[in-house]
């Protein structure tokens, strides 16, 4: 299956997007290829595009002003959309910076193109909302696991999103996004290792 077959049959099992409604699209989507390291987007800039990862690994972090230290606040892996959604919502300047941990590719769809999209069809609007329905899940869910779940808990979650997440990266980044420190880690994927 080619990347915009791959792209067409993601959004007709998310939100029912039919070929012809797709086909309204096509024109739009671009495929941009980023290389470990390279920002999808950054800190205070305004996120401009949605992306559909193709393949590779992305991590939404946040960097504390005083300690300098990255904290990891989302991941995004393959068949995944990443956006910094609050900023590419309401267009205003992203509070963290989105990266490609490993060589990535995704097929994007800029703003604009989108806004003309959801006026033209309804199906096209059912996406944006299911989009921001997604987005608030995914929010809320981060919240509530810290308040609410132990840590193992959180790192099971994790290996559900996220199946590839221990051969894509290194283990520091699964502690800073879990909120627990290395040697943690360690313990809890001994413990799951012997169940």
């Amino acid at each position: 299956m080619g990347d915009i077959d791959l792209l067409k049959y993601a959004l007709h099992e998310f939100a029912g997007i039919d070929d012809a409604e797709f086909d309204r699209s096509r024109p739009y989507w671009e495929k941009k290829h980023y290389r470990k390291g390279e920002f999808y987007n950054e800190y205070k800039n305004v996120c401009k595009h949605l992306g559909f990862v193709l393949d590779g690994f992305f991590r939404a972090y946040c960097v504390h002003d005083e300690t300098g230290e990255e904290k990891n606040v989302f991941f995004f892996s393959k068949h995944q959309v990443v956006v910094s959604y609050k900023s590419f919502v309401n267009q205003t300047p992203c509070s963290y910076h989105t990266e490609s941990m490993v060589d990535s590719t995704i097929l994007y769809i800029h703003i604009n193109h989108l806004t003309q999209l959801y006026q033209q069809s309804h199906q096209w609007e059912r996406f944006g909302r299911l989009v921001a329905e997604k987005a608030f899940n995914i929010a809320m869910t981060r919240t509530e696991d810290f308040l609410f779940q132990t840590p193992e808990q959180r790192y099971l979650d994790l290996i559900t999103q996220h199946p590839e997440i221990y051969n894509t990266i290194p283990l520091y980044h699964i502690s800073s996004y879990l909120g627990i420190q290395g040697p943690s880690l360690s313990r809890i994927r001994k413990r799951m290792a012997g169940r």
